[in-house]
């Protein structure tokens, strides 16, 4: 077998295969079987500040009418809820697993994001990735200003932690490779590439807004796969590429185009932990077909900076597949 063993964040994989935040660590047997299936490591699903706060609010609400009914007086509503759940799910996680376990946040205030991830940290925690999501609604905010909240947030962390921190963005960023230099700057060790938005739809019979949840699909891990090449050894970060990860060439690409760990969710939602299994094994296979003995023996072959070809990742790309697409002779009879 080839040596799959890499590091991240500081910390050493057994795999470069790393389990995506998402439902699947909340249960602890899910995250043993992902273990034993061949994932190096597991992020957790988010913890966002708004649920913890209406969690609080909605728990202060009820003590206050338990007490005006003459009930018991000495709970306290800061206490329990979703906060607590998930600070002892990721104490039972490092309990059952061997692999590392990181953490997600997803905060809208500073203090927010310092506090939760300081109880991260002490449940011990042995990463955090921090989901920077925000919907720039106000046209008066530019993105300036949101791209410095976020590296205010990535800072303040930074001052107060000294946990690794991986950074998950989004790909809708005018200059990905700049900000994820400023990213570097203001502390993280690690980019997250990229954060799937699950966009909302309207219902027409009913004419609301609602909620939609679509499982990625292989095309689009060629967009992390590119940026990933781009990001490999230009910026200084570890990179994770995450969205479309499926099969086993579409690991294998992003390891050729530089990132450090390839992270999973939607087809382990769909198969289970042998979708896992299948990557790793065309992995492995792959490696012991081409001689590399390990993952550093190919990782970032195929970068911007080492790639025969560099300009395949630019403008050269977009052109020479629109003119070398040819229309159906039926098309338009």
């Amino acid at each position: 077998m080839a040596d799959l063993r890499t590091r991240y964040l500081g910390l050493r994989l057994p795999s470069p295969l790393v389990v995506a935040a998402s439902p699947l660590t909340r249960e602890v047997a899910c995250a043993r079987a992902l273990e034993a299936a061949g994932a190096g490591a597991v992020v957790m699903d988010s913890l966002f500040e708004e649920e913890v706060i209406e969690d609080a609010r909605r728990r202060a609400a009820d003590l206050q009418k338990d007490i005006d009914r003459g009930g018991t007086q000495g709970r306290h509503p800061a206490g329990g809820g979703c906060l607590d759940d998930y600070l002892e799910r990721i104490a039972a996680l490092k309990a059952a697993l061997e692999i590392p376990v990181i953490a997600s946040l997803n905060g809208v205030s500073a203090s927010g994001w310092l506090e939760h991830a300081r109880l991260i940290a002490r449940a011990g925690a042995d990463a955090l990735e921090l989901n920077l999501y925000a919907i720039p609604a106000d046209p008066r905010v530019s993105a300036e200003r949101v791209e410095a909240g976020y590296l205010e947030v990535v800072r303040a962390l930074r001052r107060e932690l000294t946990l690794p921190l991986a950074v998950k963005i989004g790909p809708q960023f005018s200059a990905p490779l700049h900000f994820a230099r400023r990213l570097a700057q203001a502390g993280a060790d690690a980019v997250v590439i990229f954060n799937r938005f699950y966009q909302p739809d309207i219902d027409l019979l009913r004419r609301v807004v609602v909620p939609r949840i679509q499982l990625s699909h292989p095309q689009e891990s060629l967009l992390r796969v590119r940026w990933a090449a781009l990001m490999a050894g230009r910026v200084e970060l570890e990179i994770a590429v995450t969205g479309g990860f499926h099969r086993p060439m579409d690991a294998i690409k992003a390891l050729l185009a530089g990132a450090q760990v390839v992270q999973m969710a939607s087809a382990l939602l769909e198969r289970g932990p042998e979708a896992l299994r299948e990557v790793h094994r065309g992995l492995d296979g792959w490696m012991q077909e081409h001689e590399h003995p390990d993952l550093d023996a190919f990782r970032g072959s195929m970068s911007y900076l080492r790639a025969a070809d560099p300009g395949g990742y630019e403008r050269a790309n977009y052109r020479e597949a629109l003119h070398g697409f040819s229309l159906p002779p039926d098309l338009c009879p």
